[in-house]
């Protein structure tokens, strides 16, 4: 590991433990510390990009999923040099979740950040009608994207990622499915009627739930699932599936890749050009950026050390 010369705090001041992270932070080093906090226009690429410009070889991303996701999309972009640094401060926390990086310690996620062992990981893209955007954990549309949508802010800030599920029914309702056309890997396009669609670089979601189960952030490649249950048995299928087939049973299993079934599938992909029958949502590492018709989603091997 290289050794650590200037911190660079990108920090979402919305969060307010800035006061606990600067004690943290002060507790643990001696070594020089600029702080770049984020705004509700720019999330944290501009903050990432003057604490980079400030001199940082350490970059500290100390918020959600959002400024996380802000901080990797520039270090990714800029093939920045700098090791990143997580202190997750929001509701999901899903990149530090499927990185082992503590959730409710923020001086334990500090002294991560400060000697854990960098791991390279890639990133992903998704190039939308109109923007581009990196992820790092999930992207997609249908169930996810709507359940962002339609969960209450007020009761997330009270009752963390717990809030999602309760608006799991209004996501379903809204989750209708709708004609597809896919190419993955330039392969020829295929039609397909889905509701939901999620390409992942991680696949652990909250309270341990393991959506992609073949997701590694360092092989290269991405994941797909599909869903296109509509009716109970369908639903049926689809629990199976994700907490028997590809959770519990496939310990069992001499193939332990993951299982497609009648309403789930699943793929392994560097690529995928998606074109919908009519808009929809799309979310990426839990942000909402609006309606889309047509997006390719491509991977970025080996883009950020991380700690």
């Amino acid at each position: 590991m290289s050794e650590t010369t200037h911190i660079g705090i990108v920090f979402n001041p919305s969060k307010g433990e800035r006061d606990d992270l600067e004690r943290s932070i002060a507790d643990a080093t001696g070594l020089p510390v600029t702080w770049h906090e984020t705004s509700v226009d720019d999330p944290g690429v501009g903050a990432t990009r003057e604490a980079l410009a400030a001199g940082a070889d350490l970059v500290i991303a100390a918020g959600g999923d959002g400024t996380v996701r802000a901080v990797c999309e520039h270090l990714a972009d800029s093939e920045a040099q700098a090791d990143l640094g997580i202190v997750p401060l929001g509701t999901g926390n899903l990149l530090a979740r499927n990185l082992g990086v503590p959730l409710n310690s923020i001086r334990g996620a500090v002294d991560r950040a400060l000697s854990g062992e960098p791991r390279v990981i890639d990133a992903a893209w998704a190039d939308t009608d109109e923007s581009r955007y990196a992820f790092v954990v999930m992207a997609g549309f249908g169930i996810d994207a709507h359940m962002i949508t339609e969960t209450d802010d007020d009761l997330k800030s009270r009752a963390g990622w717990l809030a999602y599920v309760e608006s799991l029914g209004r996501a379903l309702s809204a989750s209708e499915v709708i004609e597809v056309t896919v190419a993955t890997d330039d392969a020829e396009a295929e039609q397909h009627s889905v509701h939901t669609l999620i390409v992942g670089n991680c696949g652990t979601l909250q309270g341990g739930i393991t959506l992609l189960p073949d997701a590694d952030p360092s092989d290269g490649e991405l994941d797909l699932i599909v869903l296109d249950a509509t009716d109970a048995s369908g639903w049926a299928d689809t629990l199976k599936n994700v907490v028997w087939d590809n959770g519990i049973g496939r310990v069992f299993r001499k193939d332990q890749s993951a299982a497609s079934s009648d309403s789930v599938t699943h793929r392994r992909l560097t690529s995928i050009d998606i074109v919908l029958a009519e808009p929809r949502v799309f979310e990426v590492d839990g942000d909402d950026v609006g309606e889309v018709t047509r997006v390719r989603i491509s991977v970025q091997p080996d883009a950020i050390r991380v700690r």
